[in-house]
């Protein structure tokens, strides 16, 4: 079964007055210089799943000019069933909506529709930063799984956000509060609960055989060491509405929650593993999700690596090569030049990429 891209369209987005690229390959190699506007053409692709794309940008960022201008992403898919047209763009100063076959759609039912994966340079430091990029990855995993999980997400923030502004204005209407805090309740153990399946999936999926080596993954913090349910939960924060009130913000949720990553055979945290190590794990983790997400949809996913092969070696960089064509996926790979991509041989469909005065381009190599 067939998840795949076969062509696609550009108009006004981000560096290109518009690119048309027919794609005939699971492999799709795209190189050029820095700069030259290989990562706006993944961002064009991963604007096909729901969510902000894989730099979270404002649909504002997209259009050319940034001024007056609309933009869109055209792209033909090949589904387990019928090939599927999607359209996905935004007049000025509107909001950005979506198409199937020419029928307007919601933004989120993507996800029922195209399962996009991504790796960019900008997740490097997911194991460094704060917790919440780590729950910002973990939530692209479990939307992934269960497109619901998005909404589940946006209803838990607007809830949250709701609730600390009336701690900070000190409202104390107790029907309006506890309105809010049931609707954070049932957002929150939602989103919870899909967490921990993706993460469980994630974790099952990993394969011992893989270049890549194994992650150990948990969910830490308060709220995941209580793991309460919902009449539970509505107390807790019930009770804390004094200390959240002194701290203006709601001080226990799966919104502080953490995900602690660790590099199985070292038994090594991932933060304190080399860039490399770092890497390789977030490769064997999102190699992991296409597994899972393969057995449970029956078509791999499309992969987006942006820069992959950077940190990697000539050996290794053959064996993901090699582990993504096992896995069937249509795999969109970027890079500053060819040899890069020299273990692929004739497999990979190539691609250049190059800037001039009218705009980015990209033509077959």
């Amino acid at each position: 079964m067939t998840l795949a891209l076969r062509t696609l369209r550009l108009i006004a987005f981000r560096s290109y007055a518009r690119a048309d690229l027919d794609v005939g390959a699971n492999v799709i190699a795209l190189a050029g210089p820095n700069g030259a506007g290989k990562t706006n053409i993944l961002e064009a692709v991963s604007l096909l799943a729901p969510g902000r794309g894989l730099r979270r940008a404002q649909p504002t960022d997209f259009a050319r000019t940034q001024a007056g201008v609309g933009w869109s992403v055209t792209a033909t898919l090949d589904t387990p069933t019928d090939p599927t047209l999607l359209w996905t763009g935004a007049e000025p100063e509107q909001r950005r909506m979506a198409k199937r076959d020419e029928k307007t759609v919601s933004v989120l039912s993507l996800g029922r529709i195209a399962r996009i994966l991504w790796l960019t340079p900008a997740l490097d430091r997911v194991f460094v930063e704060g917790p919440a990029e780590r729950r910002r990855f973990l939530d692209r995993i479990a939307l992934s799984f269960a497109p619901e999980h998005a909404e589940h997400a946006s209803r838990y923030e607007k809830a949250m956000r709701d609730r600390n502004r009336l701690l900070k204005d000190g409202i104390s209407d107790p029907r309006w509060m506890s309105a809010l805090e049931a609707q954070l309740v049932e957002a929150g153990l939602g989103m919870a609960a899909g967490r921990r399946t993706a993460l469980a999936g994630l974790l099952a999926a990993q394969d011992e055989e893989s270049a890549f080596p194994r992650a150990d993954a948990v969910l830490e913090g308060e709220f995941e060491e209580e793991s309460p349910d919902a009449e539970t939960y509505r107390a807790r924060l019930f009770d804390s509405r004094p200390r959240d009130g002194l701290a203006g913000r709601t001080l226990f949720g799966p919104h502080r929650s953490d995900l602690a990553v660790r590099y199985a055979a070292k038994d090594t945290p991932a933060s304190a593993c080399s860039t490399g190590e770092q890497k390789a794990l977030l490769v064997s983790l999102i190699l992991a999700n296409a597994r899972a997400l393969t057995a449970q949809t029956g078509a791999p996913p499309i992969l987006l690596l942006d820069e992959i092969a950077a940190h990697f070696d000539a050996d290794r960089r053959a064996l993901l090569f090699a582990e993504i064509e096992t896995l069937g996926a249509q795999a969109w790979m970027t890079g500053t030049e060819w040899a890069l991509f020299e273990a692929l041989g004739s497999s990979a469909q190539r691609f250049v990429v190059k800037e001039g005065e009218a705009g980015s381009v990209a033509e077959p190599a």
